[in-house]
This record gives C-alpha cells, sequence and structure tokens, in this order.
C-alpha cells in the first residue's frame, strides 16, 4: 500500500506561524540575556534556527542557540531492530542557571522530549526548560509532557504520522504533511 500525504500547512501560514510563536517568547521573557535555544535533533534544529533568527530580528538581542541529540539517552536505544543513527550535539555553552527554551518541529509521544531533558544535563542544570513545538501531534502521548509553546495542534490515530519538510533540507520549500 502506497503512504497517502495530505498537506496540512506551507508556507507562508507557516511564517505567519513562527512570527507568532516568537511573539509569544518576546512577550513571556522580554529580555532573552540568561534564556538559551536548543533545537533538538534532527529536524527540531531547523525550526529553533528559523526562531532565533526572528527573535534576533525583532529584538535586537543575541542569543545562544545549540543543537541536541537525545539518541543515546532515548529509552528505546537498546530495543530496536536496527541501530538508531546519532546527530551532531553542538551545545558551545553551560546551561547553569539559565532558562531554556527546547524547541522540536513534532510533539507525539513525548519519549524524545524526555531523553532530551536527561541529555541536556551534561550542559548543566536550567533554571528552568520550556518546550516550544511547531505541531503537538494530539491523541498520541505516552508521557505527561505538554507543550508550553504550540505552533499548531493536529488530531492524529497511531498509524499516521506527521512529517515536516524544511527548505533547509533540501526541499524546494517548507511543507507539513499527514501521512497515512
Amino acid at each position: 500500500m502506497i503512504p497517502q500525504k495530505r498537506l496540512v500547512l506551507s508556507s507562508p501560514l507557516l511564517e505567519i506561524m513562527i512570527s507568532r510563536l516568537c511573539q509569544q517568547l518576546i512577550e513571556n521573557h522580554q529580555d532573552f540575556s540568561n534564556t538559551v535555544v536548543m533545537g533538538l535533533q534532527p529536524r527540531g534544529i531547523h525550526f529553533a534556527e528559523r526562531i532565533v533568527q526572528e527573535l534576533r530580528d525583532r529584538t535586537g538581542q543575541n542569543m545562544l542557540l545549540g543543537h541536541l541529540d537525545a539518541t543515546f539517552y532515548r529509552d528505546d536505544f537498546r530495543r530496536r531492530e536496527s541501530p538508531l543513527v546519532p546527530n551532531k550535539t553542538n551545545v558551545p555553552f553551560l546551561i547553569e542557571g539559565k532558562k531554556v527554551v527546547l524547541i522540536d518541529d513534532v510533539l507525539a509521544s513525548g519519549r524524545m522530549v524526555r531523553a532530551a531533558l536527561d541529555a541536556m544535563t551534561a550542559f548543566g542544570r536550567p533554571k528552568a526548560v520550556e518546550l516550544l513545538v511547531l505541531i503537538d501531534r494530539r491523541y498520541n502521548r505516552e508521557l505527561p509532557i505538554y507543550p508550553d509553546y504550540v505552533g499548531m495542534e493536529v488530531s492524529t490515530v497511531e498509524t499516521q504520522r506527521v512529517l515536516v519538510e524544511w527548505k533547509e533540507q533540501g526541499f524546494g520549500a517548507d511543507h507539513i504533511w499527514l501521512v497515512d
């Protein structure tokens, strides 16, 4: 059976969504001098880079941006038939006492966010952690993890997945698909 893709969102609505999320961050943080942004590998980094660039443009403040890979902290790391391939972690700063905005493209079960929270401890103990996601897949949560900032909620069944394609990954345009 060939998977069916249905378009959920594309540009320019995606840019409007990013702009709205940045406005919420500005309202809640105002001063970003004690805030760092961490994009969750692999696709959360593209979203995090877009968020940070817009925040820099709007506020004139320079924000620290890191790329966090939580592969080795996943609870299914050794239970898979095929080995997971890790991505590069690039966090050139400590998060001790900082507010961390953890960014990912899709929140589903919550297990990857739990792994990211564990992975972050290698860089210090943050003052607070907020979760910003582009898509919140409702009805798939396995852990009590909920985002502080949400671009869009999508109701899905277990067999469906949300696929985010970024221009930075080589796609011609940004698209969010629901794949059956």
